[in-house]
């Protein structure tokens, strides 16, 4: 696909009380588990962290934030800065269930948006979505204007939203595939559902 994926490992994952991002989930860490889906589907995979000694065995490419502590909007800056393709696949490192039918869709959506984000549930999952490079400098300017919040950079890029009722096209069952693990009883969760569905294990 003509399209890099971006994954942030970036937070303090304080509700958890230990890196989401090493927990194992099906036998490999979380964010293995999530570099192989995604390199089932994109050539160029980038990882965002400030803690780049402790992410050496995932063999990625790596890139600090250039604005330190401004939360995820930061980390898209810093991908979208380095990122040799011009449209990019967003997603958080706490997404253990990432489907790549997803991500392929979204990204065939991008045209000539900035952003494509999908709302379940009312709500937008910004770090389950797809950016243009050529949104990095406003994104930039958003920061240096104390403005952190993603969707402060929506009023002035052109940005898609993609409905639960557009993606279930893909077939995926969205409440698993957007499923985030940000605390200790939703680690619990995960491992039920990789007992269940032990055909989802990379």
């Amino acid at each position: 696909m003509d399209a890099g994926a971006i994954i942030l490992a970036g937070g303090l994952s304080s509700r958890m009380g230990t890196n989401k991002a090493f927990l194992d989930v099906g036998g490999v860490t979380n964010i293995e588990r999530i570099r192989n889906t995604l390199q089932i589907e994109f050539r160029d995979l980038l990882l965002v962290t400030n803690h780049m000694e402790e992410y050496q065995f995932l063999n990625l490419p790596m890139v600090c934030d250039q604005y330190p502590g401004k939360g995820p909007l930061a980390g898209i800056h810093a991908g979208l800065s380095v990122s040799t393709q011009p449209v990019n696949f967003i997603v958080a490192c706490d997404m253990p269930f990432i489907s790549v039918n997803l991500a392929r869709f979204l990204v065939e959506q991008i045209e000539d948006y900035d952003i494509v984000v999908p709302s379940i549930d009312g709500q937008l999952h910004t770090l389950f979505s797809v950016f243009k490079k050529s949104a990095a400098p406003v994104i930039e300017e958003s920061i240096k204007n104390n403005k952190f919040r993603i969707q402060d950079v929506f009023k002035d890029l052109k940005v898609k939203v993609i409905t639960e009722e557009e993606l279930k096209i893909t077939n995926e069952d969205l409440a698993i595939a957007f499923f985030n693990m940000n605390t200790i009883d939703d680690y619990e969760q995960v491992k039920k559902i990789i007992s269940i569905y032990s055909n989802m294990v990379v």
